[in-house]
């Protein structure tokens, strides 16, 4: 069967200009946006049942912009100063110049890897006898943890923030040819939201092994995944499945 629409899980791009609106517009093809799931922050109730005392840390460790948002929140929301001596290592410059939404960047303590967990902890390695605070999702990779202490450093987890399915009733009526998914969190938000989901003619693209596997197990079949060697991102796996069924030289 032809492919005349798609939903992406996801939110619109920001710009005009992205690999979705040339798909769209190579393969005549509307595509529209909406996102599956949405991150939410623990309340300060939450946090407290916890029992970590932030204070107790010396170093916080972001792998993410989402991470230090909910840091500050949190900190905030218990009216605890964080003090100028606290440490932060980011998993990244960009994440660490995020800093400055919260913090006078100059004056603190900041340091950063390039962009992989492997690098920054080659520069942690220098600060072994920091105590880290580690904020994370409730759905995080467990390769953060796992490689803190195989480095023997010592840290805590902190939940600080969870992902959570979005209310998508306004979908229920609406039918796609193709829906999109980048995780196991976009799967198990559409079978809460449409329980007695028929899969029929809807085709499922995903990218990522764990989507892949969520797919699976929700006994879903799978008609478009990527990365694959032939196609390393998402439009590019939806481009060739296109052009292959609509038969667009």
């Amino acid at each position: 069967m032809k492919v005349k629409t798609i939903l992406v899980s996801q939110p619109e791009p920001a710009t005009a200009k992205s690999p979705y609106s040339e798909l769209a517009e190579s393969t005549s093809v509307k595509i529209d946006f909406r996102p599956f799931i949405q991150v939410e922050g623990v309340t300060s109730k939450e946090f407290r049942q916890t029992r970590i005392q932030i204070l107790d840390h010396s170093a916080v460790l972001f792998n993410s912009r989402t991470s230090i948002d909910h840091f500050f929140r949190i900190a905030q929301e218990l009216r605890i100063t964080v003090p100028d001596t606290m440490k932060y290592f980011c998993i990244s410059e960009a994440t660490a110049f995020y800093l400055q939404k919260y913090i006078v960047y100059r004056k603190r303590k900041i340091f950063y890897g390039n962009g992989t967990m492997s690098d920054l902890l080659d520069v942690m390695k220098k600060h072994k006898d920091e105590k880290y605070l580690v904020p994370l999702s409730d759905i995080h990779k467990q390769e953060i943890p796992g490689m803190l202490e195989k480095g023997g450093f010592k840290f805590t987890e902190a939940i600080l923030y969870k992902t959570v399915s979005c209310d998508l009733s306004d979908l229920k009526e609406v039918n796609y040819d193709i829906l999109v998914f980048f995780s196991p969190s976009g799967i198990k938000s559409l079978l809460q939201n449409f329980p007695d989901f028929e899969q029929n003619d809807t085709r499922i693209a995903c990218f990522g092994p764990t989507t892949a596997q969520a797919v699976r197990e929700a006994g879903l079949r799978l008609d478009i995944e990527a990365p694959t060697p032939e196609a390393p991102s998402m439009t590019m796996a939806l481009e060739q499945y296109i052009k292959k069924v609509n038969k667009i030289k």
